[in-house]
């Protein structure tokens, strides 16, 4: 019988020291199958919504790529349709004045078309026209967002055939410059979006973990005073069973006295 009631306080005590040292009241089934059932469903939820925020900023970071080069692609027009209404001018601008401003209009033209070429993300590309959608998974539950970049080649700007040695039309460089500022829009209105489910998701992942811990963590305080409390007792029925055996010692020796 001692040598079971030896084992339980070995047991208890291993558990108890197991919890000071990991830090958490519940590390295993014995502390609390319910709670540790909870913390681990909690434990999966706060890795997904981590793992959606990080999708989430990798998809900001690309919108951000895409912008950029957008934003570029808004320069070269804004000198293409400089040198169109300077080529325009037909009282002061001869024919190979033309012709020269035409060829750095070609110029800026090969810039926007290697910047649609060549814009991408992890090897993705996002303004050639080719693959312009992606699903973005944002949270937990499995939702998640469509994010849609744009297609800047010269082709969709409708700027292939811009040529001021001809019969031209700066419309033509307007509405492109139109798209482009539609484009950037667009992303612009997705980055927010973005940002908004960053926020919600990193929110509900910070309550979830707040949650996770007031099972888990464990209360020094609390732990060191219950600890304490049960050495407490261990020591009094320690004693006790000490004093029991010293009175039934004297009493088989008064008996044999006797």
């Amino acid at each position: 019988m001692n040598g079971i009631t030896s084992m339980q306080r070995s047991s208890t005590s291993y558990a108890d020291y197991g919890k000071f040292a990991s830090g958490k009241k519940v590390n295993r089934a014995a502390d609390g199958a319910a709670e540790l059932a909870i913390i681990q469903k909690q434990e999966t939820q706060t890795r997904s919504y981590k793992a959606g925020e990080n999708n989430i900023g990798a998809a900001k970071d690309m919108l951000n790529v895409a912008d950029g080069a957008m934003s570029g692609i808004t320069d070269y027009l804004q000198k293409i349709r400089e040198l169109g209404v300077r080529a325009s001018n037909t009282a002061t601008i001869t024919d190979a004045e033309r012709t020269s401003i035409q060829a750095q209009i070609e110029q800026y033209k090969q810039g926007i078309s290697d910047i649609a070429k060549q814009t991408s993300f992890n090897t993705k590309p996002l303004l050639d026209g080719t693959s312009q959608k992606y699903n973005i998974m944002t949270d937990a539950t499995g939702n998640g967002m469509k994010i849609t970049t744009a297609d800047a080649t010269l082709q969709a700007l409708g700027i292939a055939d811009f040529d001021v040695t001809k019969d031209f039309d700066l419309t033509q460089v307007d509405d492109a410059l139109a798209r482009v500022s539609a484009g950037r829009s667009g992303m612009g209105a997705q980055s927010n979006a973005l940002e908004y489910a960053y926020r919600y998701s990193t929110n509900t992942r910070l309550n979830v973990t707040a949650g996770k811990s007031r099972l888990e963590d464990l209360d020094y305080g609390q732990a060191v005073s219950e600890q304490k409390k049960k050495q407490t007792l261990q020591q009094y029925a320690f004693f006790m069973q000490k004093k029991q055996m010293e009175q039934r010692t004297r009493a088989a020796a008064n008996f044999l006295v006797s």
